[in-house]
């Protein structure tokens, strides 16, 4: 009876320490990329010539069609509510008032260590919008951020 009342006892505490814990997230970079005129951000297949091509298209505008905006995020733990990445741009012409913009997207979990999703700003948006300045990316799960990363002049 004593042994029976004390397994029920340990059975207890350990099982109260399995609830559910809600998600947790971390956005663990952002990678803003020009766009050229066939939607493409790189001509060759490694980094160098990725590079090489990003800087040919900074210092050459008419060659650009939009931006890629890759964010490398992670969630540990229960996930309660649906997914988004949200993209905060603030930027503008060199003549003109300061522009800011929102881009959102859902996000799904994909691997166990951390998932890519690109988002893209394209045409007139792009166009209208003018240089990008700085950058805010959120990771939310339903209305609660669960991660953040920022642009030093944010």
């Amino acid at each position: 009876m004593r042994r029976l009342s004390i397994f029920s006892l340990l059975t207890i505490f350990c099982l109260s320490g399995f609830t559910a814990s809600a998600a947790t997230g971390k956005v663990v970079k952002m990678l803003p990329f020009f766009l050229d005129k066939k939607g493409e951000h790189m001509e060759g297949a490694n980094l160098y010539e990725r590079d090489s091509y990003q800087t040919k298209l900074r210092e050459h505008p008419d060659l650009r069609s939009g931006m890629l905006f890759d964010v490398q995020w992670k969630v540990h733990g229960t996930v309660n509510a649906p997914l988004k990445i949200r993209i905060e741009l603030r930027g503008g012409q060199k003549e003109g008032a300061p522009q800011v913009m929102t881009l959102e997207t859902d996000a799904h979990p994909g691997h166990w260590f951390s998932t890519w999703t690109g988002i893209t700003l394209l045409g007139d948006d792009y166009t209208k919008f003018g240089e990008l300045s700085a950058w805010r990316v959120t990771l939310w799960e339903g209305d609660t951020m669960i991660g953040e990363q920022k642009s030093f002049l944010w």
